[in-house]
């Protein structure tokens, strides 16, 4: 059986009218209680986004709300009666509206008018009840607003990443026609921009009719190199121009800033409801690092538009820009630094320079090379330090009672436990017999470091003399690194190779970038990147002294003036220095070991690291690479 809307409002959906339908005597009641009860009732469901099971003078009302209210319906929101004032058939019932709109509050008040028809109260709804203003012709609509993400920093404040220039290209479905045609051009741009075929083809079949689906982004200096001419020749090719958070180049401390694109679906699931699909976010290094600092918080704008497509605003959330992250690195030496790695190392050979200020530890330049594809070699590599070693081991032998002048034997090869380890290929024969401790260091005498070493050194000798120069100690410092590894020998061989930085001994060029900046400085020099980072390092057992510094810098000096360091005498200033070279990885055709080259300098408030996976030698790879650093930035 039905019913008409005007029966079910007075009997079936009010139970204050029972009394009426079934024709029985009712009790007389307060009639401002019974409007009060409507008006409470009207608040909950408003509450929850519906006027369901509200009695109202008219049932359209309830789909005229849910098209109104639909631009709104994810956003909190809690609606509370108050007194209601009733005058005869009439009664007003004020609401406190509070919306939670990007996180912001968003609170007003209105009226609802209330009738009494048939004994029963019906709530005459109308658009200004949900908003002051609205007008039955007026639609929502719910905007979000974007902050500026924070900026990455440089030495003295400037701007290192910062909103930048590029281009979207892609496949615009609107202009094109057909499956085929579809399918057929997304073939083409995925071949002519370098990406792989099948996973985009697949995509843009996925995406609706009228989508853009982007392919690569790209900065327009990169774009005239890796787009094709004929690219929009392609039917329903584009690119469409945006910005993105970038450095100034694509190369500039990549490994180090990090990337930041649209969050990833495991970073959404990761996020606890914080981030959502399409925001920004950092992806890796210190943009993933310190991305909620970084990171801007989305605004949204509630506008009401009529007719005419006036938008009349009726809420807006501001949002809030990212906080700006400082950093110690200075733009000339990182362009300096990844020049001179570009130019003189080959572009499949892994490399880095790191460039620090002994007086504070600022990290100046950490730059990696071509070859090392993206990873942070500057701040992560894992290598054996080779002859740069010594100058800790140097340390360790002056604490176990030599002095520079000292004299120690160089012989051209030493046996220890059954193995002999030799001096390298071109040792200069004037070098070999007795020498002294700086002598050794300058010509970089293996069998005199190995044999003094072995001879006075124990225990925990080496790895202290060290940790003494920042070398083997972990540190958090506000950024990922990694500053070396000192084991305790495994037996005597094993002690040998540590004295030449070789056996287990590990170090990234940033550790010994380190090392050199404790000589400096006369002090162990924890390296800083981030200034607002309070790096949390383990104070040394024994920490360096004047007197260890002077003798060290005295003795690196002497590298430069008469040693393996030579390729930088005739720099100015007083400039000290240790090459490098440590054997690696399994013999070639020849017979010979593959070689990493190192080189070590200091020049007053300056400290440089220059590492090459592969080289000739540490006085013939790295050091022209340390004297083409030093003449850029003096």
């Amino acid at each position: 059986m039905s019913r008409s809307p005007g029966r079910l409002a007075a009997c079936a959906v009010l139970a204050l009218a029972l009394a009426a339908c079934s024709g029985q005597p009712a009790e007389e009641e307060d009639p401002t209680a019974e409007a009060a009860e409507v008006a409470d009732l009207l608040a909950e469901q408003l509450s929850d986004h519906t006027l369901d099971g509200v009695p109202l003078v008219d049932f359209a009302s309830q789909e005229d709300f849910a098209e109104l209210v639909e631009p709104l319906d994810d956003q909190q929101v809690v609606v509370e009666a108050g007194e209601v004032e009733a005058e005869g058939a009439t009664a007003r019932a004020p609401l406190a509206w509070t919306w939670e709109i990007a996180g912001q509050e968003w609170a007003y008040e209105t009226t609802a008018n209330l009738t009494e028809v048939e004994g029963a109260w019906l709530v005459d709804w109308r658009p200004g009840t949900l908003a002051a203003g609205l007008r039955p012709q007026d639609r929502l609509g719910l905007f979000s607003t974007t902050g500026e993400r924070g900026r990455i920093l440089g030495a003295g404040r400037q701007p290192i990443v910062v909103d930048r220039e590029v281009r979207r290209y892609g496949l615009d479905k609107t202009r094109v026609g057909g499956a085929r045609q579809t399918t057929d051009s997304a073939r083409r741009i995925a071949r002519g921009l370098g990406i792989e075929v099948a996973p985009y083809v697949d995509e843009v079949r996925r995406s609706g009719d009228e989508a853009f689906v982007e392919a690569l982004v790209l900065r327009p200096e990169d774009a005239r190199e890796l787009v094709p001419g004929d690219f929009g020749d392609i039917p329903g090719s584009a690119a469409v121009v945006d910005t993105l958070p970038l450095a100034p180049t694509r190369e500039f401390a990549a490994p180090i800033l990090g990337r930041v694109g649209e969050a990833t679906a495991e970073v959404v699931e990761s996020s606890d409801g914080e981030i959502e699909a399409g925001d920004v976010v950092g992806l890796s290094g210190l943009q993933l690092r310190y991305d909620e600092q970084l990171r801007s918080i989305d605004g949204a704008e509630v506008v009401a538009a009529g007719s005419s497509d006036e938008r009349r605003e009726l809420f807006v959330a501001r949002a809030t820009d990212g906080e700006d992250l400082r950093t110690t690195l200075d733009l000339d030496a990182q362009r300096a630094a990844e020049r001179v790695l570009a130019d003189g190392v080959p572009a499949d050979v892994p490399s880095a320079l790191v460039a620090l200020r002994p007086s504070d530890g600022a990290v100046l330049a950490a730059a990696s090379g071509p070859g090392s594809e993206g990873f942070s070699t500057a701040t992560e590599g894992r290598y054996a330090p080779g002859s740069t070693m010594k100058v800790v081991t140097a340390l360790a032998l002056l604490r176990s009672g030599l002095t520079p002048q000292d004299t120690v034997a160089c012989p051209p090869g030493i046996d220890v436990d059954g193995r002999t380890f030799t001096n390298y290929d071109d040792y200069p024969a004037a070098g070999l017999g007795d020498v002294t401790l700086t002598r050794a260091l300058a010509d970089s005498c293996n069998t005199a470091f190995i044999g003094a070493g072995v001879e006075r050194l124990g225990g925990r000798d080496l790895a202290e003399a060290a940790a003494a120069l920042g070398l083997g100690e972990d540190a958090d410092v506000g950024f990922t690194s990694f500053f070396g590894e000192v084991p305790q020998p495994e037996g005597a061989t094993d002690e040998a190779a540590s004295m030449i930085g070789q056996g287990r001994v590990l170090a990234s060029p940033l550790a010994m970038a380190a090392v050199a900046a404790s000589v400096a400085a006369g002090e162990r020099v924890v390296p800083s990147l981030v200034p607002e980072v309070e790096a949390e390092a383990t104070d040394p057992a024994e920490p360096l002294t004047a007197a260890e510094a002077r003798s060290l810098r005295t003795m690196m000096r002497t590298v430069v003036t008469d040693g393996s360091g030579s390729v930088l005498a005739g720099l100015p200033g007083e400039v000290g220095a240790k090459t490098g070279t440590a054997e690696y990885g399994e013999a070639g055709g020849d017979g010979d070991l593959p070689t990493h080259a190192w080189m070590i300098a200091t020049r007053g408030d300056l400290a440089v690291a220059v590492f090459v996976e592969t080289g000739t030698s540490g006085s013939v790879t790295a050091g022209p690479l340390v004297e083409r650093f030093l003449s850029a930035v003096r």
